[in-house]
């Protein structure tokens, strides 16, 4: 039995990137995959169907939500219903969307042990950042801290977006720095 698929559009404060939204989710709860060209879509069909149109230049999934990243020279409202009824019939014909297995081994990080500076700052970017970046379509997921500087890296909407460095510096780093004192900058990996 195949679900009904309803789906609407959430913009970002990218121009080029939008957010289709699912009435359920089409990847587990907090999972997130990024994905910046059509050769690390492999294990991922749904992303890898999306890049078979010319203008797609980025595809990132969360929960219930496909964000696409466009070519700058086409208009969403010459292309959006087009992915719309695209990203909908292949949803209700249960195709899969990730090999979970296959895509979550590529991305396999190694365990390393966190100070406690490493947990604040991971505790800080869960409960006040993440929310914010996931309702415009992207993710943030921390990267280290070392000489007083975080990285963290930007995936979906976020990438390419032209507020994306405004957001970093006065949004994400300040916060850190006023929270914790060894923080001094914060850097951006995938922008």
């Amino acid at each position: 039995m195949n679900k009904a698929t309803h789906i609407y559009f959430e913009q970002s404060p990218n121009p080029n990137s939008l957010k289709f939204v699912m009435n359920y989710l089409i990847v587990p709860e907090g999972r997130s995959y990024d994905f910046p060209d059509p050769e690390s879509a492999e294990n991922a069909p749904l992303a890898k169907a999306l890049f078979g149109f010319d203008y797609v230049r980025r595809v990132f999934l969360m929960n219930n939500f496909v964000t696409i990243t466009k070519d700058a020279s086409v208009d969403w409202m010459e292309i959006r219903e087009e992915l719309r009824t695209f990203i909908r019939e292949y949803l209700e014909t249960d195709k899969p969307v990730v090999n979970l297995g296959e895509v979550d081994l590529d991305n396999e990080e190694e365990v390393v042990e966190e100070s406690e500076i490493d947990l604040k700052i991971r505790m800080l970017l869960e409960e006040y950042v993440r929310p914010a970046v996931e309702q415009d379509g992207g993710a943030i997921e921390y990267h280290s801290f070392k000489d007083g500087t975080v990285r963290v890296l930007l995936q979906g909407s976020c990438s390419g977006c032209p507020s994306s460095m405004l957001t970093l510096k006065a949004g994400i780093e300040n916060l850190l720095k006023s929270m914790i004192p060894e923080v001094k900058t914060v850097e951006a990996e995938g922008i």
